[in-house]
């Protein structure tokens, strides 16, 4: 490829514009997928990252009930309940080292609804816990306070919510934070407002910001009775690579404390294992859409051949001529070949700009993430089309007699 090359060669696409136009686009489409599909799994993947992530870093879940066990196994596991006797267990240094924190939850119990000034809403997750769950299950305050070791001591009737209880309640244009202060009416029971919790947004499951948390010892007295039972864990490894130990510690001591207990009797989360089993799941469907968009760039490859061809035929007489006055076999084949590159990189080019506009816009939900591996793979790609494509229209140009091309009409 020279100088004198690439000035027929582009002159050759400027002589016919709107065909060359067509054929850029066929590349432009099939670049601007590949960049964009690739991007939106990224983006699925960082979603789903961030999700498990505000659930609390390097946690388990633990709740009473297993799964595939029998018919007897089955009624044991429903008559066994995690209770404080658990709570302090799990936190013995001996009995479970790997385990930093435990946070126990009591839900409030069925649909609890809140009133404010004529304004009420059920709320969507109603539980009483202990102050550690801000740190553990990454649920930090943007105005006011989180529960303190006093309101647990003292049966306290506060709590804190989050921003789509406070929007319920005030309407959804007023300040969520100005409910701090406020005495709402949870149920038959009023509550003061002392924080709100900073806005998460929905797992996909549901609305992590539609919860009021209360402490503990007041979901007891006023909404479940004090019956010692807890319908879940959130238990804190020391470290991300410590969580399948903690989960085994975990099981050994509750099934210690339970008479019959085994290790279906509880079902234990490991957010680390759902992690990675969620990223093998995201880095599959990534894959999967880049393969069904490079399709495309096959296709466009198919229209540059078949451009190429027809424009191999209706300069047949002019190959004739340069090959009359001197031209060389390999000076035709590069005039054509780069004539066929030219446009696919053209065309991957405005892919490339396609691509990035593309992902400034939510697609299904997720905002795509743009990955330097797929533009550098689809550009690359691009060119590999154009020489693959264009090797065989090129060399039937240069394999062309003078004397044959020259009598074409």
């Amino acid at each position: 490829m020279n100088l004198e090359s690439i000035r027929m060669a582009m002159r050759g696409i400027v002589a016919n514009r709107m065909r060359s136009a067509l054929t850029m686009l066929g590349i432009l489409i099939g670049v601007g997928a590949v960049i964009i599909l690739v991007a939106v799994g990224a983006g699925s993947a960082a979603k789903s990252r961030q999700s498990l992530a505000a659930l609390g870093s390097n946690t388990l879940t633990v709740s009473a009930g297993g799964f595939g066990q029998g018919n007897r196994g089955g009624t044991q596991s429903r008559n066994l309940q995690i209770n404080d006797a658990d709570v302090t267990a799990i936190n013995d240094k001996t009995q479970a080292p790997d385990v930093t924190d435990v946070v126990p939850i009591v839900n409030g119990g069925g649909s609890v609804t809140a009133s404010l000034n004529g304004s009420s809403a059920t709320v969507g997750q109603f539980l009483g816990t202990t102050p550690n769950y801000s740190s553990v299950r990454n649920a930090p305050v943007q105005a006011g306070a989180f529960l303190t070791a006093d309101d647990l001591a003292n049966h306290a009737s506060v709590a804190v919510v989050g921003t789509t209880v406070a929007k319920n309640l005030l309407g959804a244009t007023a300040d969520p934070n100005s409910i701090v202060g406020t005495n709402v009416q949870f149920g038959n029971h009023t509550i003061t407002i002392i924080g709100v919790l900073k806005a998460k947004g929905s797992n996909g499951f549901q609305d992590q910001d539609d919860i009021a948390i209360l402490p503990m010892s007041t979901v007891r007295d006023s909404y479940t009775g004090n019956t010692g039972t807890i319908n879940q864990l959130i238990v804190q490894a020391s470290n991300a690579n410590t969580t399948g130990a903690a989960q085994a510690e975990i099981s050994s001591v509750l099934q210690a404390h339970h008479k019959g207990a085994t290790a279906n009797s509880f079902r234990v989360l490991n957010q680390a294992a759902l992690l990675q089993t969620a990223n093998a799941s995201n880095r599959t469907f990534t894959v999967l859409l880049g393969s069904v968009a490079a399709i495309s760039l096959l296709v466009g490859g198919i229209g540059v051949m078949n451009i190429m061809l027809v424009t191999v035929t209706e300069r047949t007489r002019e190959i004739g001529i340069r090959k009359a006055i001197g031209a060389r076999t390999g000076a035709i084949l590069g005039q054509f070949l780069t004539e066929a590159v030219l446009l696919s990189l053209l065309g991957g080019i405005l892919g490339i700009a396609s691509g990035y506009a593309g992902s400034h816009f939510q697609i299904v939900g997720v905002k795509p993430v743009i990955q330097t591996y797929s533009v550098i793979l689809a550009i690359g790609v691009a060119l590999a089309v154009g020489l693959f494509f264009g090797i065989y229209p090129a060399s039937r140009a240069a394999k062309l007699r003078p004397i044959d091309a020259l009598r074409y009409e």
